[in-house]
Order: C-alpha cells, then sequence, then structure tokens
C-alpha cells in the first residue's frame, strides 16, 4: 500500500517540474476528453498549443495572444501578492468590472471632448475602482474578522448586477437604436486604448502588464513590505514578534490586487472590448488563479502562466472554430490545469512511501 509522507523541507525538483508535469497532465486527460465528445484529440491538441504560434495564420494569433495575456498577468500579479501572505482574494472578477465601469465613466461624462487628459482620468478611476472594491472585503476582515474570500467572491455577483445595470441603464448609448451597452469607446480618440505597433496586440495594458512583473519581482525581493508579506504568509507568529501588523498587510494586498484588476478592467474596456456590454465579464478574473499559482506566486513564472493560458484562450477559439468544440469543453480544459497543477504540487510537500500492508 501507498503512504503519503511529509518532507522535512519542500522538494525544489518537484516545485520546479510540476507546472510541466501539469500540463502535459492537461493535454492526455483534454485529449481523452475531445475524443469522448467524437473530436480529433491529436488534432485539437495541435490547434490549441501549435497553430495559434507557428500556424498559417500565426502572425494574427500572436498578437491576439499578448492581448489576452496583459489582463491575465496584470490580475494575477496582484493575486498572487496577496496569495504569499495567506490573504485570498477570490473576486478579482467583480475588481475588473467596476474598474472597467468607473474608467469608462470618466470617458461617457467627458464624451465628446477632446482632451489629452482624459485617458490618464479614466486610468486613476478604473484603479481607484477597482481598489475600493477591493477594500470592501479588508475592511470586513479587518473590523469584524469575517472571510475575505467569501465576501470577495459575493461581490463579483454584485458587480456583475451592476454591470447589467449599466449597459441597460445609465450608461447605454442614447444613440444606439434601444441596444444594450455603452458608446463604443474605441470611437473616441480621447478614450480609446489602441494598438501601440499594429498588428502586434501590444496596447497599454500589455505595456502595464510587463511593468508589473518587473515592479513586483523587485517589490517582493528587495523592499521591506514585500519581506513583511511573504514572512506573514510563512510564519504568522513570527511575522507578528518581527513587527509586521497582520491589518495592515490585508489592507494593502487586498487594495493592491483590486487596483491592478480595476486596471486590468479599464484597459480592456477602453482597447479590446471597447465598451460597457451586459457579456463585458470574460472570467479573467478567476483564470488570473490559475496563473497566479501556474507561475509559482512568482512575478517571472506568472509572466510565462498568462501567455500560457492566453495561448489556451487564442486556441481554444481556434479549435471551437475549426473543430466545433464547445465553449465549456475548453473552459472544463483551462479548468484541469488547476487541478492538475494542484494534485502534482502535493509530492513537493510528501513523497510517496510503499509499505507492507501487515497481515493479521
Amino acid at each position: 500500500m501507498f503512504r503519503l509522507e511529509a518532507r522535512p523541507q519542500p522538494s525544489r525538483f518537484w516545485i520546479a517540474v510540476t507546472p510541466i508535469l501539469a500540463v502535459i497532465a492537461t493535454m492526455i486527460a483534454g485529449g481523452l476528453m475531445f475524443a469522448v465528445l467524437g473530436k480529433d484529440p491529436l488534432a485539437s491538441i495541435r490547434m490549441i498549443f501549435w497553430d495559434p504560434l507557428m500556424g498559417e495564420y500565426a502572425f494574427y494569433y500572436r498578437g491576439q495572444l499578448l492581448t489576452k495575456a496583459g489582463p491575465l498577468i496584470l490580475i494575477a500579479i496582484g493575486l498572487s501578492i496577496g496569495f504569499r501572505a495567506g490573504i485570498w482574494n477570490i473576486g478579482a472578477e467583480g475588481q475588473y468590472i467596476i474598474g472597467a465601469i468607473c474608467g469608462a465613466g470618466v470617458a461617457l461624462a467627458a464624451y465628446p471632448v477632446q482632451a489629452w487628459y482624459i485617458f490618464p482620468l479614466m486610468v486613476l478611476a478604473g484603479g481607484l475602482g477597482g481598489w475600493a472594491w477591493g477594500m470592501i472585503p479588508a475592511i470586513l476582515r479587518n473590523r469584524f474578522g469575517t472571510n475575505e474570500i467569501l465576501v470577495s467572491l459575493m461581490l463579483v455577483y454584485v458587480a456583475q448586477h451592476l454591470l447589467s445595470s449599466m449597459a441597460l441603464g445609465l450608461m447605454r448609448n442614447p444613440e444606439g437604436m434601444g441596444f444594450p451597452g455603452s458608446r463604443n469607446l474605441q470611437q473616441y480618440p480621447s478614450a480609446a486604448n489602441p494598438e501601440l505597433i499594429a498588428g502586434t496586440g501590444i496596447h497599454w495594458g500589455v505595456v502595464a502588464a510587463f511593468l508589473s512583473v518587473i515592479v513586483a519581482y523587485v517589490f517582493m525581493s528587495r523592499h521591506m513590505t514585500g519581506f513583511q508579506i511573504r514572512l506573514m504568509g510563512e510564519s504568522p507568529r513570527a511575522a507578528t514578534f518581527a513587527g509586521v501588523i497582520p491589518k495592515r498587510v490585508v489592507t494593502f494586498t487586498l487594495g493592491l490586487s483590486g487596483a491592478l484588476a480595476g486596471l486590468a478592467g479599464l484597459f480592456e474596456v477602453s482597447g479590446p472590448a471597447g465598451q460597457i456590454t451586459i457579456d463585458f465579464a470574460s472570467g479573467y478574473g478567476f483564470t488570473a488563479i490559475i496563473v497566479a499559482f501556474l507561475g509559482r506566486l512568482h512575478p517571472i513564472g506568472i509572466m510565462l502562466g498568462g501567455l500560457l493560458m492566453a495561448l489556451t484562450y487564442v486556441g481554444g477559439n481556434l479549435v471551437q472554430q475549426q473543430a466545433g468544440l464547445p465553449a465549456a469543453a475548453i473552459q472544463a480544459f483551462q479548468g484541469m490545469l488547476l487541478f492538475f497543477l494542484l494534485a502534482f504540487d502535493l509530492l513537493s510537500a510528501y513523497r510517496v512511501r510503499l509499505v507492507k500492508r501487515e497481515h493479521r
């Protein structure tokens, strides 16, 4: 029989190879799922992972890759800092939505004024909107001891209802023939977030995402606050003796993760999405949780994990169009990645021992 035996120290080998094994296992399990659905598993996996990078229209899909990776990386960086402290913000999707609403609100309130300062004000409003939404679970945890997981998650549904209300009411385009949705911000030059280099998919949101990787790396490895955050996650009692104030860490990490998620929403609504709509919520806030863990909560790993997850988005859309796979199958495929990641991660803390069964 097999028995799990705790390791004295986490295995660096398994920590390093776990993401690779998780990707391989996801390909195998996903291929089996595609076969059950009556699709060619090898062709489907090739469309997801190979064609967007090396296929006939790879140049176009590579641009889409960066567009999809930008918000995932930006949100995941914020989440990872909180996760390193043992503070679990599961509601980044709601903060993403609120950031988009606040940023778009500035643009729509200023329309049709043309001025250079409108987009910077939108960026400020988007970040503050996400920060404010993230501060709700922070305040409730610090004041009443509530669970930030439940509060942040429930606030996602509040944000989704608010999004629908805005798309159908206050922000609805008065020239939109009664259809839900705001004005298209891409047609409002002062509020648009277009590609900086045509055909590459790089806009200000992508730039912000990669800058956040650099800043987070320096912050977590060189700054005293980053050290306090890591210490609180590894040993809360030792952190208290070292003078770390847990409530301040809770406030900082939930506010930061909310602000970055809000910025991701703002860059998305002013760029690729273009407008506030009922279905603006894309699931980036939830997918970013997978990205954070796939990257081992390390900024460089998160960047690579975000690019990989973006590849499943782009490849998933491609396989839906060419092979007729349902969207739910692609979502399940992405979910498998987190499942196998957590499953293999067990081996970094435990080793499997084969022991003989005692006969009575």
